[in-house]
């Protein structure tokens, strides 16, 4: 039996793995700042950040490992299938930069350094021209309505009424029994007339729902819901 110790490090010299670190690290900073400065709504996170350098510089360490070796990548595929990730994206967008850090990380582990920085530096203008520019933006301006009712007797249609003055188009989303089925909540989208306030919609609103409450979302597009 054969119990001779082997190192396998010298596959790879010093100088590549100090490259691939430290090229890695440095996408995945530009990356994260990319991130950092395109980002729109409420629901920012340091951590998520910061785990885009780490994820980048990982990637690139596992792609030095597996190499050419079939047996070694599915050895990985086998190992990390046991993490299980509970906190849930809470954009889309997110989940590209992931993949973007990792596409990085893996072009860096496998020493295609040019390849790596042309692409980072391109998607990340990219990522900036539809910023600075709004590319698809939506000029429709929608808000979210939510009024409570008496759950006896029927009060869709007086409430239809009213946002029927007020907005110039609305469609109810949902309808919810509330405080042990004394209240129901009803839920709508709706485009507010040019001129009129969101004040004078609630106001309006609480005439006809025997003082419940009336909840007007504005923006709710770029917020986190």
């Amino acid at each position: 039996m054969n119990l001779s110790f082997e190192d396998l490090t010298g596959t790879f010299s010093v100088l590549d793995v100090a490259i691939s670190l430290a090229l890695s690290f440095a996408l995945s900073v530009m990356i994260g700042w990319v991130y950092r400065s395109t980002h729109r709504n409420v629901s920012y996170s340091q951590s998520y950040v910061q785990t885009l350098v780490i994820l980048g510089m990982l990637i690139s360490v596992i792609m030095l490992v597996v190499g050419s070796n079939i047996a070694r990548a599915f050895a990985l595929v086998g190992a990390l299938s046991v993490i299980r990730f509970r906190n849930a994206i809470k954009e889309t967008r997110d989940v590209g930069f992931i993949f973007l850090v990792m596409a990085v990380g893996m072009a860096v582990g496998t020493r295609f350094y040019t390849l790596a920085a042309v692409a980072a530096v391109t998607i990340s203008v990219v990522i900036f021209l539809m910023y600075r520019f709004n590319w698809f933006q939506l000029n429709v301006q929608r808000q979210v309505v939510k009024v409570q009712v008496p759950a006896d007797g029927d009060n869709t249609h007086v409430i239809s009424d009213v946002l029927i003055r007020h907005t110039e188009e609305f469609e109810l989303v949902s309808m919810e029994s509330i405080r042990g089925g004394a209240l129901t909540e009803l839920m709508y989208t709706v485009r507010i007339k040019k001129g009129r306030e969101p004040g004078d919609l609630i106001s309006d609103l609480r005439q006809y729902n025997s003082g419940q409450g009336v909840t007007v979302l504005t923006g709710y597009d770029q917020t986190d819901l």
